[in-house]
């Protein structure tokens, strides 16, 4: 969810929050739940054998699915161009941008499943003990603040943000950051609680990896995550991509020429990045 705003810049940088799509794309191992250099031990067989799995993933990607991020792209930048950055088209663009990264999802889920079920005992280990620790961290740093300063440092997470899309911040958009900030009250609660849910689904499944059917169990809490949603977290997710459409049509309002012109040149720099992809120019031969 802390994401979810990049998800309207731009489809694949909510993968991997990065800002130039060129280190996004070379980093196609982040769409899987987890980090496999940070969370898994895996030894140099298990290495080779995902290495030569991400080159053909990206092979897939680059020939059948960067076309349709280009097009995206370009849809995007005419909306900021024509000064119809509205709720109805950001909210179609979200809709776009989440397809992309199903599909992405579901062709990296059977390699995967395979990598997991080759896991040793030594390696599950690992992995709960990597979950425990992410937590750890994600409440020290969002739930032990008190709330003002959640909300506070929340703020100033959007506007580091949306600094390298549009620069500083004018008065109107820096009161409207707060306000939008303001109204999503404890979500990091619910955000917390929902991740811990989702780790412990996974490595319930996961000490079953030797079952006959432990890739049918596992496949959909890698690729349909939002079902295993909380209530709670389910309609603070709503709530909050609502609120993320419409903080960004405000901003877009309250914006100035340089801002707007700021922008359509960012999302041209990240076009080209997609554009120039040689193995995009050898498909397209």
């Amino acid at each position: 969810m802390r994401k979810s705003i990049m998800l309207l810049m731009a489809a694949v940088l909510v993968m991997s929050g990065c800002t130039r799509i060129g280190l996004a794309y070379r980093h196609l191992d982040v769409i899987i739940p987890w980090s496999v250099n940070d969370y898994l031990g895996m030894n140099s067989t298990q290495k080779r054998w995902l290495d030569d799995r991400l080159k053909e993933h990206l092979s897939w990607n680059c020939t059948t699915q960067v076309p349709g991020y280009v097009a995206w792209l370009d849809n995007l930048q005419h909306m900021v161009e024509t000064n119809q950055v509205t709720e109805a088209a950001l909210k179609a663009r979200t809709a776009e941008g989440k397809l992309a990264i199903e599909q992405i999802s579901k062709q990296v889920t059977p390699s995967a499943v395979e990598l997991l079920s080759q896991l040793d005992d030594k390696q599950v280990q690992t992995l709960r003990e990597a979950f425990a620790k992410d937590l750890r961290e994600h409440k020290e740093e969002f739930l032990d603040p008190p709330l003002n300063q959640q909300i506070t440092e929340r703020a100033q997470r959007m506007e580091k943000r949306l600094a390298p899309w549009i620069g500083d911040l004018n008065a109107a958009q820096h009161q409207r950051v707060a306000a939008w900030s303001v109204t999503l009250g404890e979500q990091n609660q619910m955000w917390i609680d929902n991740r811990a849910h989702w780790q412990g689904l996974f490595i319930a499944v996961l000490q079953q990896r030797k079952t006959p059917d432990f890739a049918q169990r596992i496949s959909p809490l890698l690729q349909d995550r939002s079902s295993f949603w909380t209530p709670q977290y389910r309609q603070a997710y709503d709530q909050t991509e609502q609120a993320a459409i419409r903080l960004l049509v405000d901003l877009m309002a309250d914006s100035t020429p340089n801002q707007r012109q700021r922008l359509i040149k960012k999302i041209g720099e990240v076009r080209e990045d997609f554009a120039d992809l040689s193995c995009l120019k050898a498909a397209t031969k």
